[in-house]
């Protein structure tokens, strides 16, 4: 009886070991069916494709074409066409490292609850992608076509298609301005600034924008007005929160009745030359709820943080932007965009310097003969004196506030500064006593701002330093 069991147990092992070398075998045999590919598996023009969709993270999103492509769930939904042709792009020469054939569990790829299935119709045919596991071994995605076999991408579909409806939109541009002839605010701002090369305007050949103040020309500062354009060039909006939007929206927005309109008018040039001309129109309001928050928190807070909505002309997009460019847009005041120095001439262009100090009057005049150039030597009472001091402390003279106030205290100093120029044969500048930190600056009899007072100190000395050497 013995003898009997213990040949059973021989008999069940041997089957046991049969069982197991059999399995390896067709472990082996499946194995041999993976082998290097390198061939482009699907090859499908994007200009063929009339429908598309993906489902991924639990979201589906489907388009389709018509004279332009739509969104399936909103056709007033503005779809990128630039986004549609990088998600299609990968497929019309998809090619794979690897095949593994006539594969039998799909779930070992990752393939039977796939990470993104992408659909993809033209009108003949429909094709089903499946993205499955990511192999870390060969850095690749494993996928499958619908064809029975699994393949290791070249390049992960995943990579554009990791999108949400928001990456899909058609964004509205902000344009790099060529050459601007006219920029219009109305609103919280009303005026109006003109493009004027070789102005008699101003002194400073580099003044090339003017506005009217007080019935009056007055030249702006051209890096200041540029830096401000290229502030709108570069705003190129992003966080929408509305893509049609409606009359209603528009009032919650704030929009109906925009705080600012920003109009710019300038050329383009195009190919072979062909020039046109282009207006820009930018909506600003400031966001209702927050404006209301900060006034009822400090209504004497000048820096409190509120974004804002814009539209871009007639676009029916409505974007959100932060305080901080909010406030970059909305400093468009005369006072924001002119000069803040008080004398901005070229120093070559000055023919001589009369300075009224403490009762006594001081000239200084360039050597003849090196006429408009900025390392001519300088004179004083025909002796040669070194101007760099005083160049630097003329210049130095900024407004930390704008005013048109009346001097009420004394005179610390005046210059008049004679130019090289037919419209400007010469400048005055008055500097009066304001305060402990402030002087007012007086220019052309005119007031014109609160200047510190270390400055102006810095001019007297610089003045002493030349005529009490």
């Amino acid at each position: 009886m013995d003898r009997f069991k213990k040949l059973y147990i021989l008999l069940g092992i041997l089957f046991v070991a049969c069982a197991a070398t059999f399995m390896v075998i067709r472990t082996e045999e499946h194995k041999e069916q993976i082998k290097n590919s390198g061939e482009i598996i699907l090859e499908l023009p994007s200009e063929s494709v009339q429908a598309f969709s993906w489902e991924y993270k639990g979201e589906s999103l489907a388009f389709h074409k018509q004279e332009t492509w739509l969104y399936d769930a909103d056709e007033h939904f503005p779809v990128s066409e630039e986004k549609v042709r990088e998600l299609l792009e990968p497929f019309q020469a998809f090619g794979a490292s690897f095949v593994i054939e006539d594969v039998e569990d799909f779930g070992q790829y990752g393939l039977d609850t796939p990470i993104c299935t992408i659909s993809l119709s033209t009108e003949e045919q429909s094709f089903e992608i499946k993205l499955g596991d990511y192999s870390k071994m060969d850095s690749e995605r494993y996928i499958s076509i619908g064809d029975g076999n699994v393949y290791l991408a070249q390049h992960d579909p995943l990579d554009v298609f990791d999108a949400a409806l928001s990456d899909m939109i058609a964004l509205d541009e902000t344009p790099a301005f060529d050459h601007v002839s006219v920029i219009q605010f109305s609103g919280a701002q009303s005026y109006r600034i003109t493009y004027e090369e070789e102005s008699p305007g101003s002194y400073c050949a580099d003044d090339v924008y003017y506005t009217t103040q007080d019935s009056k020309s007055r030249p702006l500062d051209s890096s200041k007005v540029d830096r401000y354009l290229q502030c709108i060039t570069d705003l190129n909006p992003v966080e929408y929160v509305s893509y049609n939007v409606t009359d209603e929206e528009l009032q919650a927005y704030g929009l109906d009745t925009p705080e600012l309109t920003i109009t710019v008018d300038y050329t383009t040039e195009g190919e072979g030359g062909a020039k046109a001309l282009e207006s820009f129109v930018l909506y600003i309001s400031p966001d209702p709820d927050e404006k209301k928050e900060a006034k009822e928190a400090d209504e004497t807070d000048p820096d409190a943080e509120i974004s804002a909505y814009i539209r871009i002309g007639e676009s029916q997009i409505v974007y959100k932007i932060s305080p901080e460019n909010y406030r970059k847009l909305t400093a468009v005041s005369y006072n924001d965009l002119r000069h803040s120095e008080v004398f901005w001439a070229d120093f070559s262009d000055i023919q001589q310097i009369d300075v009224s100090l403490e009762g006594n009057l001081y000239s200084l005049v360039p050597e003849k003969g090196r006429k408009g150039k900025e390392e001519r030597t300088w004179l004083y009472q025909e002796e040669e004196v070194e101007i760099a001091g005083l160049r630097n402390a003329l210049n130095a003279l900024y407004a930390d506030e704008f005013t048109g106030e009346t001097p009420a205290e004394k005179e610390e100093i005046r210059l008049t500064v004679y130019l090289d120029h037919e419209n400007f044969p010469n400048s005055q500048i008055e500097l009066y006593r304001y305060d402990k930190t402030h002087c007012l600056a007086v220019v052309d009899g005119e007031s014109v701002s609160l200047v510190e007072r270390t400055a102006v100190v810095d001019l007297i000395e610089a003045i002493y330093a030349i005529v009490l050497d």
